[in-house]
């Protein structure tokens, strides 16, 4: 093997380098999710039968409007991101994920988000939560200032 003049040249790759990178190869090609199925997570579903997917649209009820724009406002105040949501979401236990709906899973993610990255506190949102709770039992009473 001759050595290059080219100080900006690749050192040659050895046999062994040539081995280790086949090694690691092989270990990734067979650590893919789809060779171990009941590996997954319980929230993969991607790839399940799940039917037909609805193609009619619903009108968004004034919770969901709330929440989709307090996400917009947290992401676009860089309190947190789409993959801290997403990890948040990822965590959470079965049997919330299953009977949460998709809305409340993202206020779930939301304050968790929120609580982590310093936002407020869980006693500030105890707090708050009481004195909304004081104005009424109706949405309408509580939403009033």
């Amino acid at each position: 093997m001759q050595k290059s003049d080219d100080p900006t040249a690749a050192p040659a790759q050895t046999s062994q380098d040539t081995t280790q990178a086949r090694r690691r190869h092989d270990f990734l090609q067979a650590r893919r999710w789809h060779d171990f199925p009941e590996a997954r997570r319980w929230h993969d579903m991607g790839g399940d039968a799940a039917g037909p997917v609805p193609s009619d649209q619903h009108d968004y009820s004034m919770f969901e409007k709330r929440v989709d724009a307090l996400m917009m406002l947290c992401f676009a105040k860089g309190l947190f991101t789409v993959d801290a949501m997403r990890r948040v979401l990822e965590d959470m236990a079965p049997d919330s994920f299953d009977t949460m709906t998709y809305y409340e899973r993202w206020v779930s993610s939301l304050n968790t988000n929120l609580i982590e990255s310093g936002t407020y506190t869980t006693a500030e949102l105890a707090e708050k939560m009481a004195q909304v709770a004081a104005r009424g039992q109706t949405y309408g009473e509580a939403s009033a200032p």
